[in-house]
């Protein structure tokens, strides 16, 4: 064969070769790629799920999506074991007979704080499984026309030998059903009014909530609104402070329809049932809401789920004469939303630094004694705190 015949048959020869190569690679490469990965596996079982996801070229990292968990820090053991401990120890503060020390608690709360939080599923499912078991917030939390049709007898929640009737002009003051048509809600944060909230700048983090809970007609603007915000989803309504403060809504109504008026779209919510004087006054509430065409809506607390929480509380250790609103609404939450953060739940004359501080944000007016039971209560907060079932923020809150 002549020498050019040769040089061309050569070339020919490579070009071949080089083609199969480029058509064989492509294919071959991710297989043998996922065999590394493999053996990888197999090879370092205490490999993270996140460390072999990064390794493999084949497997998608999931875009970042809103977590309804709080990441738990990384702690030593010596740490772990202190912060289970300490569950054991509010438990035994809470049994204790004598009176309660603000110190004895203020001491537990320091050693807390050092507990990173984060949020149990199974506790909380557990925990809320009881709740609705019990109460059924979701059904009978407010008075509706289909949980108490016309022509019932209700009895009162306190004073229950006595009883209403109601008739067509009450039952027109019903919803229909339960309001809470986005039910159930992803954060919810139920604010108390407590001196605690002073300085704690966590206004704008209460208005990131979807759903915010607040207690007996509290100032949101002006000064108050960096620390507490200003989002209102839902409010109570003290009759007591309808007779004090607005003089029964006799007259002219309009510093009333003003204070409401910072609630923007609102329920009010009035236990019209729970006494039989508190009645009169919360159905006032209603008719001003309903003359002056204003934007709130008037609910009533039903008398029935107050009875049955009150017990389910009892067994609990709260055996005051009646619950506060604020652990009311906090029972609530935990039916009606997946996360919950409470904030201004501070039963203490003075915080964890020992520097005294006002009972209410906005004043130092103190409850009536042996009403509540403040701290047994805050102590059940703590608990739930602890097992994972909601959030307690015991501290300022971290600027946006």
């Amino acid at each position: 064969m002549r020498p050019g015949c040769m040089l061309l048959a050569l070339v020919a020869s490579l070009m071949l070769l080089l083609l199969l190569r480029l058509l064989w690679c492509p294919a071959d490469t991710p297989a043998r790629s996922r065999m590394l990965v493999e053996k990888s596996r197999e090879t370092t079982p205490g490999t993270s799920v996140t460390m072999r996801t990064l390794r493999s070229p084949v497997t998608s990292v999931p875009p970042h999506t809103r977590s309804s968990t709080y990441l738990l820090q990384e702690t030593s053991p010596q740490q772990t074991e202190k912060c289970k401990t300490l569950q054991q120890d509010l438990k035994s503060l809470s049994n204790k007979t004598r009176r309660y020390s603000e110190d004895d608690y203020i001491q537990i709360i320091t050693n807390i704080q050092k507990c990173p939080w984060r949020r149990h599923a199974e506790e909380y499912e557990n925990f809320r499984a009881k709740l609705a078991s019990c109460c059924d917030a979701v059904q009978t939390f407010v008075v509706s026309q289909n949980n108490t049709p016309m022509g019932t007898n209700m009895s009162y929640e306190v004073e229950s030998k006595r009883q209403i009737p109601i008739r067509e002009n009450i039952f027109h003051m019903f919803p229909v059903s339960q309001p809470f048509v986005n039910y159930p809600y992803n954060q919810c944060a139920v604010v108390g009014n407590g001196g605690i909230l002073n300085k704690s700048l966590c206004g704008a983090e209460i208005d990131k909530a979807d759903f915010v809970f607040r207690c007996n007609l509290p100032p949101v603007t002006g000064n108050a609104t960096k620390d507490v915000g200003s989002k209102t989803n839902l409010v109570t309504v003290n009759p007591s402070i309808i007779t004090l403060r607005y003089k029964n809504l006799k007259g002219k109504n309009t510093k009333f329809l003003e204070d409401i008026s910072t609630y923007g779209d609102t329920f009010l919510l009035l236990p019209a049932f729970s006494y039989r004087f508190n009645t009169g006054i919360s159905f006032k509430v209603y008719q001003t809401i309903q003359e002056s065409k204003v934007r709130q809506k008037v609910l009533f607390f039903h008398p029935s789920y107050l009875r049955r929480l009150a017990l389910f509380w009892r067994t609990r250790g709260v055996t005051a004469y009646r619950l506060s609103t604020g652990l009311m609404i906090a029972s609530v939450a935990v039916e009606l939303c997946k996360n919950v953060t409470l904030y201004g739940f501070w039963p203490f004359s003075k915080t964890v630094e020992k520097a005294p501080i006002s009972h209410h944000y906005y004043d130092n007016k103190l409850p009536k004694r042996g009403f509540h039971q403040m701290p047994k209560e805050f102590n059940q907060m703590l608990q739930l705190h602890m097992r994972g079932i909601l959030k307690l923020q015991l501290g300022k809150c971290e600027a946006a």
